[in-house]
């Protein structure tokens, strides 16, 4: 499996938080051939080991899950209503072709709401509620419908790997399958290079659970690896496209490369060596600005413990929390080659202590 079947194979792999075994399962089946280690903990982390053990714990984390949704009702009609995991605008469920992923496989749905023509003039004027859409399977009963379809099973929205110019790519899940190759691809090179590039740092590539409901997989994954040093992926918010404020977001761009954070939440001299290793190593990078704790995996990573020497890339995305996120494959791409370099350049005499 080439890196790039492997993100179209994830993109188009379910893992709405607390059910990311099918992606597990494919993170796996690419890694293996390549690492020493790959396991995966209770909570449902994986983790993939590479380097030696005497040296400073480098752990990459990028979180594997995706938002969703959750079956919590079958009405008598066989009419399906869920829950949602993760944060959802439910004017972007409106007319959306769904998967319902049962213990059988998966199953078509669309969810939908009182057509237009239907609502009266204030049902027109209000913003659509949750509580307002149903999932539509097909089924004439309750009875038909619970043949196929249990509560607690998981939903996404159509899985689907969409190339757009260039080289941007459009689907759900960019958030953060996306993160997670980084990580992937970052420790494969790693271990095809190991004997040109010695590691002396032992690396851990964690494709961390539940990031999208409370930063989970990364408390419980950093718990267990005890990292000198951490760095987070993560998609952060575009503003090259209408609408959104510069002046408030920062300009980020697709295609304008890694977008190193700096702030409170983030190690200084860690985000000093990933400024440096870009501009020694021709990579174009972009700056952003994070004045609280971040609410990605980055947050629990650097009060792990002790505390973890954390950092913090992230990749361009249009449209996130929805069914078109947009991104640059050259920014993923530039965001595992500084990984790789600052994993191959991680040595015990680096120092990390503020000041």
């Amino acid at each position: 499996m080439t890196p790039n079947e492997f993100l179209q194979a994830a993109i188009t792999t379910p893992s709405p938080s607390g059910y990311e075994e099918p992606i597990q399962r494919l993170i796996r089946q690419y890694l293996d051939p390549h690492t020493q280690e790959v396991s995966i903990d209770v909570h449902g982390n994986l983790t993939a080991t590479v380097g030696d053990q005497a040296g400073p714990r480098l752990m990459l984390a990028g979180h594997c899950d995706q938002i969703g949704m959750l079956i919590s009702h079958i009405d008598d009609d066989g009419f399906l209503y869920a829950q949602t995991i993760g944060g959802w605008d439910p004017q972007q469920l409106v007319g959306q072709s769904m998967t319902i992923w049962t213990a059988g496989g998966p199953v078509a749905a669309v969810i939908s709401r009182k057509p237009i023509h239907l609502l009266s003039s204030s049902e027109r004027e209000q913003v659509v509620k949750l509580e307002e859409l149903w999932l539509d399977m097909g089924a004439t009963s309750a009875d038909e419908a619970k043949a196929v379809v249990r509560v607690g099973d998981p939903v996404t929205l159509d899985l689907k790997y969409r190339p757009l110019l260039g080289d941007r790519v459009s689907g759900p899940g960019m958030d953060n399958k996306t993160g997670m190759w980084t990580v992937m691809e970052a420790i494969r090179r790693c271990a095809v290079e190991l004997k040109q590039h010695p590691l002396a740092c032992q690396l851990h590539s964690v494709a961390t659970v539940q990031e999208e409901i409370g930063l989970r997989g990364a408390k419980t994954a950093a718990a267990r690896i005890d990292p000198h040093v951490a760095i987070a992926v993560d998609v952060t918010h575009a503003s090259d496209c209408p609408t959104i404020d510069k002046n408030r977001q920062g300009n980020i761009r697709l295609g304008g490369g890694p977008v190193i954070y700096r702030g409170p939440n983030i190690n200084a001299k860690v985000a000093a060596r990933l400024i440096e290793l870009a501009e020694a190593n021709g990579i174009d990078y972009q700056l952003a600005a994070i004045g609280r704790a971040a609410p990605n995996d980055s947050n629990a990573l650097q009060i792990s413990g002790a505390g973890v020497a954390t950092g913090l890339v992230a990749i361009p995305n249009r449209y996130m929390h929805s069914a078109v996120e947009t991104i640059s494959l050259s920014d993923i791409e530039q965001i595992a080659k500084l990984l790789t370099l600052f994993a191959q350049n991680l040595t015990s005499d680096c120092d990390f202590i503020p000041g």
